[in-house]
């Protein structure tokens, strides 16, 4: 349970540690099967959806042997509505609900073994949808619904943009968090009284990582007697302020960032707050009642691994990409070291 995140990863990263090392490029394995079941080709009857059926889905994606059984599709629906103008155009510009990721569960025994636990793995793939897009631009702070008759800034708070795509339902589709709260309370049931150890791992890239803390969240936040759920994120851009990192805390997520340096994803939206030093905001003086005022009042979350491209790419987008970041983190070993920070 150590990898899992059982002591925050004391002693693990700097340097890494070559079986960390490749249990992060494991589960970000199984957030690249989510890039490759999802259609991207807007002109497909299928557009948006996942390509290959349920049972085939980590086969068909490249991930034949993994030990791991997907025992759900999930999809996320946008709370934005495009004008009405923009639905002359091609029906895929307002399409409101998309395949996301998936569920799976390890039923080998062997890699049960390996584990040392029987372990349940909710992966996400990144923006992909025009209304995807868009949300990620509704990047002020909102309260969260346990806290939304009060209007303190102390409260918890997430990204608008990324918790609608979180809780927006449509005729087609319940709410992403309605889909996982339904799997995961059947699997815990499925799964009770087992002798084996139990955790559930949140992964994704980009948007995909910001779905997966906040998944971590309703989990630990619903599920009390939940195992302990981790999330392993590539790439991903700041979620919510301090308040909401303190709560997930509280509540026992842990949450390993993989993060480029120069890659301009994980530095957006808003300010990062220092707590010691609220009136200052990454370099810059900025009051923190403005901050707060305008909701965008950020903090980083869990622990994170720093990595760096520099020298292997200067392009921005290049920078983001989930291969690139899987590349990184191979090339690191033992012998290796690399800037990590603990937040």
């Amino acid at each position: 349970m150590k990898y899992q995140g059982a002591n925050n990863w004391d002693g693990l990263l700097d340097p890494l540690d070559d079986i960390l090392r490749s249990e992060i490029i494991r589960y970000g394995e199984f957030v690249k099967a989510a890039y490759t079941c999802f259609d991207f080709d807007p002109s497909s009857t299928s557009y948006a959806t996942c390509r290959f059926p349920k049972d085939y889905l980590l086969g068909r994606s490249g991930l034949p042997d993994t030990g791991y059984r997907v025992t759900r599709q999930l999809y996320a629906t946008s709370g934005c509505f495009l004008p009405k103008w923009a639905h002359v155009g091609p029906s895929w510009l307002s399409r409101r609900s998309s395949w996301i990721g998936y569920v799976a569960v390890c039923t080998d025994k062997e890699e049960i073994a390996r584990l040392g636990r029987l372990d349940v793995i909710i992966a996400y793939r990144g923006t992909s949808t025009c209304l995807e897009w868009l949300e990620n631009l509704r990047a002020t702070l909102i309260h969260l619904p346990s806290a939304a008759s009060c209007s303190s800034q102390t409260d918890p708070m997430v990204e608008c943009g990324f918790w609608s795509l979180f809780t927006s339902s449509s005729t087609a589709y319940c709410s992403l968090r309605d889909q996982v709260r339904d799997e995961v309370g059947r699997i815990l049931a499925t799964y009770k009284g087992s002798d084996e150890p139990f955790s559930l791992t949140v992964t994704g890239h980009s948007l995909g990582a910001a779905l997966a803390v906040l998944t971590a969240y309703d989990i630990t936040e619903t599920f009390r007697d939940a195992p302990m759920v981790t999330v392993v994120s590539f790439g991903g851009p700041r979620i919510g302020n301090a308040s909401f990192c303190r709560r997930l805390e509280e509540l026992g997520g842990k949450v390993l960032r993989i993060v480029n340096t120069h890659d301009i994803v994980t530095k957006v939206p808003g300010f990062v707050v220092d707590q010691d030093h609220p009136d200052e905001a990454e370099g810059v003086i900025i009051p923190i009642w403005l901050l707060s005022k305008m909701g965008w009042a950020y903090a980083d979350i869990g622990r994170e691994l720093r990595l760096s491209s520099r020298g292997r790419t200067t392009n921005v987008v290049a920078s983001h990409d989930l291969n690139v970041y899987l590349n990184l983190v191979s090339q690191l070993s033992a012998t290796c070291t690399f800037n990590s920070s603990a937040f």
